[in-house]
């Protein structure tokens, strides 16, 4: 049998570091400030795109993300890695991945964003980090004491087609739909004009990167969630290294590109609530940890054929269709009106299904 390099430590270390150069360079090509790469923003913008939220800054069906599941199921076909299976209790991980969203969106930004932001010099992101490494933790004492949400099990081949399948719809529309000039929708699609939707790197470029970092990452098993879970339950760093790796070159590129400006004030579709910062990403951190993986690693797995990840990712979008809808969502001005009892909902949430999810004989 053929050693799968990427799940090496230098393989993983090459994935983070190949992230860390891509990320810069399509903020360089369009993509907004210190969001080369924003799981989170990303499937947000996608929401908007397609019209689900109304929110005219955030609208754009972005490229790498549609690369990314179908990098992950062209390097699963390669190498006979595709498995179409799923699991149980779908509508929990479809909640988990609403919550999710929202705790990200509190914060503006995923554990990839808290990376590149603290890569490009935003002090900001520490308290983000900190409270997603807070949240994997309380999410690590549930799994210690039996939290399990059940087995996968095998399914039609074809079943888990269907979320490469839906992407690949995504592409064609935006084929079929390109924007016209600076008109804000095109066909059925709803495109920016102005704010972070309205900055994106050229359509092929974005999506061949996002199939590169998706056919990488499938095979690393690249995932920001389970580097500190990792680490905290086994004292493992073959996760983490890749991680570091990711800001080490991103900090690079972004000195070399003129990308790099350190501070809290004044950061990139960034506010500097320190407290909110935290507890953002640590409700965001705690969701991911009882999905098992962080929303990248979720995208990943739905391309190799994982119905469980699918859900979680339509749970994200729907979650930031609820977040701009209904005022949940922060912006460069501080929290959105109803932001504070959303995050409370969801630890409530979070917590109820931690307690009670347990595995039983």
């Amino acid at each position: 049998m053929t050693k799968n390099f990427f799940g090496t430590r230098t393989g993983i270390i090459l994935v983070g570091a190949i992230i860390g150069i891509l990320a810069p360079l399509l903020q360089k090509l369009g993509n907004p400030g210190n969001m080369g790469i924003c799981v989170a923003c990303f499937e947000r913008d996608i929401a908007g795109g397609l019209g689900l939220h109304r929110a005219e800054v955030v609208q754009y069906l972005r490229p790498e993300i549609i690369g990314f599941v179908l990098g992950s199921l062209a390097a699963a076909l390669l190498f006979k890695d595709y498995r179409a299976r799923t699991g149980s209790v779908p509508f929990v991980r479809f909640i988990l991945g609403v919550f999710a969203m929202i705790g990200a969106l509190v914060f503006l930004g995923c554990p990839w964003r808290a990376l590149l932001r603290l890569g490009g010099g935003d002090w900001n992101a520490v308290l983000g980090l900190a409270g997603l490494i807070c949240g994997i933790w309380i999410g690590t004492l549930f799994l210690k004491n039996g939290y399990n949400l059940g087995r996968t099990q095998k399914t039609h081949f074809t079943a888990g087609l269907l979320m490469p399948l839906v992407m690949a719809g995504f592409l064609i529309l935006m084929l079929i739909y390109p924007q016209v000039a600076q008109e804000p929708k095109s066909g059925v699609l709803f495109y920016s004009v102005k704010g972070p939707g309205a900055g994106h790197a050229p359509l092929f470029v974005a999506l061949g990167a996002g199939l590169l970092i998706g056919f990488m990452a499938q095979r690393s098993r690249f995932c920001t969630m389970g580097a500190f879970r990792d680490l905290i339950l086994f004292k493992q760093v073959h996760l983490v290294s890749g991680v570091l790796a990711l800001v080490v070159m991103a900090v690079v590129m972004n000195l070399i590109l003129g990308q790099f400006h350190m501070g809290f004030e004044k950061q990139p579709v960034a506010h500097n609530l320190h407290a909110w910062n935290f507890i953002g990403m640590a409700l965001a951190g705690l969701a991911f940890a009882l999905a098992g993986g962080c929303p990248g690693r979720q995208l990943f797995l739905a391309g190799e054929g994982d119905g469980d990840a699918a859900v979680f990712v339509f749970g994200m979008i729907t979650g930031a269709a609820f977040a701009h809808n209904f005022g949940l969502a922060s912006s460069p001005t501080g929290l959105g009106p109803h932001g504070m009892a959303a995050v409370a909902v969801g630890f409530v949430v979070c917590l109820f299904i931690g307690l009670t999810m347990r595995k039983t004989n």
